[in-house]
């Protein structure tokens, strides 16, 4: 069975449990999450206020809105963003016409993105993004991604800090593994791989940053 679409509600949530870390490194997450940090502070108060239900959309839409995009229109390509966040609506676009979706022109997916506070993290089109962006895997558990998101100071001692484990579906985007480690040495890594092996099967290959 394929995983669900990874939300934009998932990960505005895994920012924000990330970013409300004491001591967290809130600019760093957001640049890791290709956002502004204007946009992160936004979420964090957001969701501060108002929990889970802050981190939702809210209406922008004025009384009359003739030119506003099919929202399964904008729904893709804020999905595509999320995938390839190193690549402009020009990118996005020729993507969507190969999903068999007619699409608009370039400028009006700029507007969906900025409609949806998706910052393309490179303005130059020219430019490659690192190689685990590049990867198009079709089915679930081809390859899965792991990552540390960064390290965020601890109160209690100044030498201690929290190393968010991050472990991600290529293919669905579903988000297999959130978890706060101490480093990030093997041993530490190890058992939570081993718990995820458990409950969703062994990936083809998994890719890491570094």
């Amino acid at each position: 069975m394929p995983w669900p679409e990874r939300s934009t509600m998932s990960i505005r949530r895994e920012f924000v449990l990330l970013a409300g870390q004491p001591e967290s490194n809130v600019r760093e997450l957001c640049r890791r999450y290709g956002i502004s940090p204007r946009t992160g502070y936004k979420w964090l108060d957001r969701y501060r206020e108002h929990g889970d239900a802050g981190l939702q959309d809210r209406s922008r839409r004025p009384l009359s809105s003739p030119g506003r995009s099919d929202p399964r229109l904008e729904q893709a390509v804020v999905q595509l963003h999320h995938r390839y966040p190193y690549w402009g609506a020009r990118k996005l676009r020729s993507l969507l016409r190969s999903a068999d979706i007619d699409p608009p022109h370039h400028s009006t997916i700029d507007a969906i993105l900025r409609r949806h506070d998706c910052r393309v993290r490179y303005h130059n089109e020219q430019t490659q993004p690192p190689a685990n962006h590049r990867f198009e895997h079709p089915n679930p558990n081809d390859l899965w991604q792991i990552d540390f998101k960064g390290h965020i100071a601890l109160n209690d001692r100044r030498s201690s800090r929290c190393h968010p484990l991050t472990l991600l579906d290529d293919h669905s985007r579903f988000s297999l593994c959130l978890q706060a480690c101490e480093g990030e040495r093997l041993e530490l890594v190890k058992p939570h791989l081993i718990e995820v092996f458990r409950q969703y099967g062994l990936p083809r290959r998994i890719t890491a940053d570094n």
